[in-house]
């Protein structure tokens, strides 16, 4: 569609770009909730899943290396008569790589925080040293310490968990940097920000998936999960001076890990990213919330976040040995690969999907019954102790 030539009505946030640009190392959650908000998308990402090709038009795979797109492909892509000036929204995939960003800037409007935003907020140094100036609790960050005992080596930018590892030497090597291992259930919180203000849309209690060489792997999440209103204000208070001090705008996420009343600030994700699959669905759609922040600066009058939602539930189901893809998969899954393309071991397979009162009970009773018919074992999914998490330890 050739950019600027329709717009849709968006209530409060006026009239909106019916066509957009979404663009994440896998794209389909965010081209379903530009669906849910009235766009048009134009999909880019690096696996070109079935269900993608079907809710954009066109859906362009680029490549890359799993957890990166190859710079040259995807820009080659952007320039394409067609897209140019379309107005492009970001998922995963670009922390790491700010000038990226510029790159996919030249030419169209960025709906989301800015590269030097991204930049400075995925510094772990330079985020520790605001939490700091605030009093948000947060662990303690490291180039190198005298005993590589109870400390974490992560990637500076990356996503996913996968890149989590018990640190095994006293100094981080390049490209990573050393966390102290604080106690405490993984919780997220969405919101959306207009650079000053920020507002709580719901929070998700995740899960790992772990592998012997990636115990934090990303599992999945659920949500919208509630938290004693004590805690609810403290995280609130913590992601407003975090918004103050970065000037975030449109959705994003801040990880917690919390521990009775008491929690640590892990980090911020700059961007809509996996809870749009279980958040999305109260009065106004999230990505047009999204819009309209980065767009207008402001944030529409919403009710609380404490809504009757229904609990939703989505976990990745990986492959645990190399597999080709069945010719089908449920209507209760997302993320379908090409019939017949080779997965490889660890590789995701598809997102599993669960919606109503014990939603995460039925996503792991759904995981399991998807493995056995693909020829996998059933349960024996170990998690790292503390990590865990049911929806009543957080109910009122």
């Amino acid at each position: 569609m050739p950019p600027g030539n329709s717009s849709v009505e968006s209530g409060p946030g006026g009239v909106l770009p019916a066509s957009m640009l979404v663009v994440a190392l896998s794209a389909r959650a965010l081209a379903a909730a530009a669906r849910r908000a009235g766009f048009a998308p134009v999909a880019i990402d690096l696996f070109g899943d079935l269900d993608t090709c079907a809710l954009a038009v066109p859906a362009f795979r680029v490549e890359g290396d799993g957890a990166a797109f190859r710079r040259d492909a995807l820009l080659r892509i952007l320039d394409r008569p067609e897209l140019r000036g379309l107005p492009l929204v970001y998922g995963a995939g670009f922390e790491h790589d700010p000038d990226l960003l510029a790159a996919m800037a030249r030419g169209r409007p960025v709906i989301g925080n800015t590269p030097s935003t991204v930049s400075r907020l995925k510094d772990p140094f330079a985020f520790s040293e605001a939490l700091a100036r605030h009093g948000i609790p947060h662990p303690a960050v490291a180039r190198r310490v005298a005993d590589p005992a109870g400390w974490l080596s992560k990637s500076i930018g990356a996503s996913g968990g996968a890149h989590v590892r018990p640190a095994s030497a006293p100094a981080a090597s390049s490209g990573r940097y050393l966390q102290a291992r604080v106690g405490g259930r993984p919780l997220s919180a969405l919101f959306v920000a207009d650079g000053e203000r920020a507002r709580l849309l719901g929070f998700s209690a995740q899960w790992h998936a772990p592998t012997a060489r990636a115990p934090f792997r990303y599992g999945g999440a659920f949500g919208p999960v509630r938290v004693p209103e004590t805690l609810g204000a403290a995280l609130a208070a913590a992601i407003c001076a975090v918004t103050r001090e970065f000037g975030l705008v449109g959705l994003n996420a801040a990880d917690f890990l919390v521990d009775g009343p008491s929690f640590h600030l892990v980090e911020v994700n700059p961007r809509p990213g996996a809870t749009l699959d279980v958040l999305d669905g109260g009065t106004l759609p999230l990505l047009g919330l999204h819009v309209i922040a980065c767009r207008d600066g402001r944030i529409p009058d919403l009710p609380d976040a404490t809504d009757a939602r229904p609990q939703r539930a989505a976990a990745i189901l990986y492959a645990r040995r190399s597999l080709l893809a069945p010719d089908r998969l449920p209507a209760w899954t997302a993320d379908w690969p090409a019939p017949g393309a080779t997965i490889p071991a660890g590789a995701p397979v598809c997102t599993v999907m669960a919606k109503g009162r014990d939603a995460r009970r039925l996503v792991r009773e759904r995981l399991d019954r998807l493995r056995v018919q693909l020829g996998g074992p059933r349960g024996a999914r170990p998690r790292p102790r503390g990590h865990s998490l049911a929806a009543q330890e957080f109910a009122q």
